[in-house]
């Protein structure tokens, strides 16, 4: 079977632009064609200024909404980062094969370093080299597919060429992997801020519809969205952005094409009021289901307990081959 890894950074609440651009599809899709692997990749979290019991508070939180989305355990493995070593080990060994250049063109790393900059802080050389961490992720379980969102695609192609590197280097040890995305939704946007994406970073705001915000809280915040200039309904995400983003909102909720749901509607308000109820109803049994798992906490810990050691046992072979070819003696006694 082809394999499938991708994971969510638990910096803020997951949004509704995870929720449409990734996870529904990962319980719908993925874990169903593919041997999939699910991450709570918390190691990535820590390349900012944080607090640490936040960091673990939103880790749970994110293990439980995945479960919530549909993930299942049965079906594929749901882990946190952490809690696999391969990942740290595997880091380094690539860091080895990066280059400098490499990390500084990361459009990510320049964009949130100069954010940091603007605020009088110090940028963690972390956020330098996070992208070799998400290589590592990836490499470790021999990879095919990555689903990721078009903001990711370049570290992926990192991904690709560090695998591609190291295999003609030291001998074939990585599969290189390819990036794969959903055609409609696959990146949601801020609803205030249409040429933004809709991150979970940004933790305030009324254009950011968090998973688990209330039905009102979602009705408002999508009623106020930002539309544009002009009083016609038409599908054009280069000159109408805000409109683009409600009615890719409401067809990656309804299962319609953007272009076909602009006809049906002569005014921004229907739309918006149809969008809103079209979000509260898609996310109404994932707020269900998260809310039976928070009553519930063993079993989450019991999920994630179960896939670290699964995780652990696909990625170490990998790791240790790795180890082997760029030139590290094995540990006395046999190996790990």
């Amino acid at each position: 079977m082809t394999r499938v890894f991708s994971g969510v950074k638990p910096t803020g609440h997951l949004t509704l632009g995870n929720y449409l651009g990734a996870m529904r599809r990962w319980a719908a899709v993925d874990q169903h064609r593919s041997d999939a692997l699910f991450c709570v990749v918390d190691l990535h979290a820590l390349t900012v200024d944080h607090d640490p019991a936040r960091v673990r508070r939103l880790s749970r939180q994110a293990a439980s909404l995945l479960l919530a989305a549909g993930l299942d355990p049965s079906l594929c493995t749901v882990f946190v980062q952490s809690h696999v070593d391969e990942h740290a080990r595997l880091s380094y060994v690539l860091e080895c094969v990066a280059t400098d250049g490499e990390m500084r063109r990361m459009i990510q790393y320049k964009e949130k370093a100069a954010r940091e900059r603007e605020r009088g802080g110090s940028v963690r050389l972390s956020l330098l080299t996070y992208p070799v961490l998400m290589a590592a992720d990836i490499l470790a379980y021999g990879t095919d597919d990555v689903p990721v969102g078009n903001d990711q695609t370049q570290h992926v192609e990192l991904a690709r060429d560090l695998a591609v590197r190291f295999n003609q280097r030291y001998g074939h040890t990585f599969v290189v992997p390819r990036a794969t995305s959903p055609a409609v939704a696959a990146r949601v946007m801020n609803l205030q801020e249409p040429t933004s994406k809709m991150g979970k970073s940004d933790d305030v705001g009324p254009g950011i519809v968090y998973l688990l915000d209330e039905p009102d809280v979602v009705r408002r915040k999508v009623m106020r969205a930002v539309t544009d200039s002009g009083r016609d309904v038409v599908y054009d995400p280069e000159e109408r952005p805000g409109l683009a983003n409600l009615l890719e909102v409401l067809a990656a909720c309804t299962g319609a094409e953007p272009a076909e749901l602009a006809g049906a509607y002569d005014s921004y308000g229907a739309l918006k009021k149809d969008t809103a109820e079209a979000v509260v109803e898609v996310l109404r049994p994932v707020q269900q289901r998260h809310k039976e798992l928070c009553a519930d906490p063993g079993h989450v810990e019991g999920v994630l307990r179960e896939g670290a050691e699964k995780a652990r046992a696909m990625a170490r072979p990998t790791v240790d081959a790795a180890y082997r070819a760029i030139g590290l003696l094995p540990p006395v006694g046999g190996g790990r």
